[in-house]
C-alpha cells in the first residue's frame, strides 16, 4: 500500500502545479485585457485615430491610461500600437508584431512571448477605424509572469504542504489497518504451521476474518478429499498386503516340506508335489504384483493426460489372441466378433486415450471371464460402434455363473469377490477395469448373459459392456 502512496503523491504535485498554473492565469488574463482596452479607447479619443493616424509616430497615453500602467510594483508592463501596415505609431518598440492572421475587432488575444530574455504574457486586439478594416490598428499590452508564479506557487503551498501532513498520517492509518485486519491471518498460519502432517481435520471456520472463510472452506474441502483419499490408500495398502500374506505364506509352507522331504530321503511325487504347489503360488503372487502395478498405472493422473488415437479394434483381436492357449487348456470356444482390424473403415469413430490402459483393460476382462467360466464354456468379445458414430461398445460375455444383480456394484471394488465361487484371484481385476473406464469417461454396466452353457443347460452367465465415448470420423 505505501508503494502506490508515494507513486500517486508526486502525480499529484505536478497535476497541482499544472492546476495553479490555469487558476493563476485567469485573473491576470482578465486585468491585462482591461488593460489593452484602456489602450484602445485611448486611441479613439485622439481625433487623429478617424484619419488612421497617418503620420503619427508620437503617440502619447494620457496621464490616468499611463498611470495605470505604471501602477503595477511586481511586474513590468510594456504597450504598442502599431498599424494595419506594421509601423510603430506609439509605446514600446520592444514587443514583436501580433501574429499575421488578423482576428476580430476589438476582441481580445493572449499570447506568450519574451522582451530582453523576460518571458511575458501579451493581450493584443485590433481596433477598427471608420475608414475601414485595413486602416485600423493594433493594441498590444505585455507584461511579465512574476504575480502569476507568485499566485501559483502559493496555491501550491496552500494544496501541498497540507500533503505533507496528510501522507503520513495516511501511511500510519494503513499501517494500523492492516496490521489489525492481518493478525487473524498470521493467528490462522499458526495453527495451520503447529498441525501435525497426518492431522487432516477442518480448520475450525469462527476464528478467521469473513473475507477469508470461502478461502478456508475450500481447504477444508480439499482436506476431506485428502481425508478420504489416503484412507482409501492405506485400506488399499492393507487389503493387498492381506492378500500377499496367503500366497507368501503357501510358498514358505510347501518350501519347508520339501526340505523335510529331501533331508528325510522321501517320496519323490512328494517333492514334485511341493514344487508344483511353489510355482502355482509364485504365480499367484507375480499376479498379484502386476496387478497392482496396472492399478497404479490406471490412477496415474500425468499418464492420463498423455491422450492419443486408439486402435481399439487391434487390440481386442490381440488380447484374444494372447489368451487362445489359456482357453484351450481350459477346453473354453474363446472368440471375437466385431470389426476387422486390417479393414478398418477409416470413418468409423476415433477413441482417443491410452492404448496401454485399454489394452489393460480388455486383459482384464477376458481374464476374468476365463476364470470365472467352467470348462467347455464359451466366453466372446465383441465391439459394436453405435449407428451415430458417438460411441463404441465393447462386450465380454461368458457363460460363467454370473454376477448376483446385488453385488454387481461391489465387484468393482478392490479385493472383493462374488460369494458363492472358489475362483482362485486377486480381487484387482474389475477394479482396475473401473478405474482405467472412469479415466476414459467410459461407463461400465453387468448383466446376464443368459447363454446356453456346455450340455445345453441355460447358464446365467455375466455380459461386461463397457461404452467409450468416440470422437467423430475427420471428413
Amino acid at each position: 500500500m505505501l508503494a502506490p502512496l508515494l507513486l500517486l503523491w508526486p502525480m499529484s504535485v505536478a497535476l497541482t502545479w499544472l492546476v495553479a498554473q490555469g487558476i493563476a492565469n485567469r485573473p491576470y488574463d482578465r486585468e491585462l485585457g482591461q488593460l489593452a482596452f484602456s489602450v484602445a479607447r485611448e486611441m479613439r479619443a485622439d481625433p487623429a485615430f478617424d484619419r488612421g493616424l497617418a503620420g503619427r509616430h508620437d503617440l502619447r497615453l494620457a496621464e490616468p491610461t499611463a498611470a495605470l500602467l505604471r501602477s503595477d510594483d511586481v511586474d513590468r508592463v510594456w504597450y504598442q500600437v502599431r498599424s494595419a501596415q506594421g509601423e510603430l505609431v506609439g509605446g514600446d518598440a520592444e514587443l514583436a508584431p501580433p501574429p499575421d492572421e488578423r482576428g476580430q475587432a476589438d476582441e481580445v488575444q493572449f499570447r506568450d512571448d519574451t522582451v530582453h530574455n523576460d518571458a511575458v504574457r501579451v493581450a493584443y486586439l485590433w481596433v477598427g477605424t471608420p475608414a475601414g478594416a485595413n486602416s485600423g490598428v493594433v493594441v498590444q499590452v505585455a507584461e511579465t509572469f512574476d504575480k502569476r508564479s507568485r499566485l501559483a506557487t502559493e496555491i501550491i503551498k496552500g494544496v501541498i504542504l497540507p500533503q505533507f501532513v496528510i501522507l503520513p498520517v495516511a501511511v500510519m492509518l494503513v499501517w494500523f489497518a492492516l496490521a489489525r485486519g492481518i493478525a487473524p491471518l498470521n493467528t490462522l498460519q499458526q495453527r495451520i504451521r503447529r498441525r501435525q502432517s497426518q492431522d487432516l481435520s477442518p480448520i475450525d471456520e469462527h476464528d478467521v476474518p469473513e473475507e477469508v472463510a470461502p478461502l478456508v472452506r475450500s481447504i477444508n474441502d480439499l482436506l476431506a478429499r485428502l481425508d478420504q483419499t489416503m484412507g482409501s490408500q492405506k485400506h488399499f495398502l492393507a487389503d493387498a498386503a492381506h492378500q500377499m500374506k496367503t500366497p507368501l505364506a503357501g510358498l514358505r509352507m510347501q518350501a519347508e516340506l520339501a526340505q523335510r522331504e529331501i533331508d528325510a530321503g522321501g517320496d519323490p511325487q512328494s517333492i514334485k508335489r511341493s514344487l508344483r504347489q511353489i510355482a502355482r503360488s509364485s504365480q499367484s503372487a507375480a499376479h498379484m504384483v502386476n496387478q497392482l502395478l496396472a492399478m497404479a498405472r490406471a490412477e496415474d493422473a500425468e499418464q492420463a493426460r498423455r491422450l492419443q488415437d486408439v486402435p481399439i479394434v487391434r487390440l481386442a483381436r490381440e488380447v484374444v489372441r494372447d489368451f487362445v492357449p489359456r482357453a484351450m487348456d481350459k477346453r473354453i470356444d474363446l472368440g471375437y466378433e466385431g470389426p476387422d482390424a486390417d479393414a478398418a473403415d477409416p470413418a468409423t469413430p476415433r477413441l482417443v486415450g491410452q492404448p496401454m490402459l485399454v489394452r489393460e483393460l480388455i486383459r482384464n476382462l477376458v481374464d476374468n471371464a476365463l476364470q470365472y467360466t467352467p470348462a467347455g464354456g464359451t466366453v466372446t468379445v465383441r465391439l459394436l460402434p453405435d449407428p451415430d458414430g458417438q460411441a463404441i461398445a465393447l462386450q465380454v460375455e461368458d457363460t460363467g455363473p454370473g454376477i448376483p444383480e446385488g453385488e454387481r456394484e461391489q465387484v468393482f471394488q478392490p479385493f472383493y469377490r462374488a460369494l458363492g465361487t472358489d475362483v482362485d484371484g486377486s480381487g484387482l481385476g474389475l477394479a482396475i477395469v473401473k478405474e482405467i473406464a472412469d479415466k476414459h469417461a467410459a461407463t461400465v454396466t453387468i448383466g446376464a448373459a443368459h447363454a446356453v452353457a456346455a450340455g445345453g443347460d441355460e447358464s446365467p452367465g455375466a455380459l461386461f459392456v463397457v461404452r467409450f465415448p468416440c470422437k467423430p470420423a475427420p471428413g
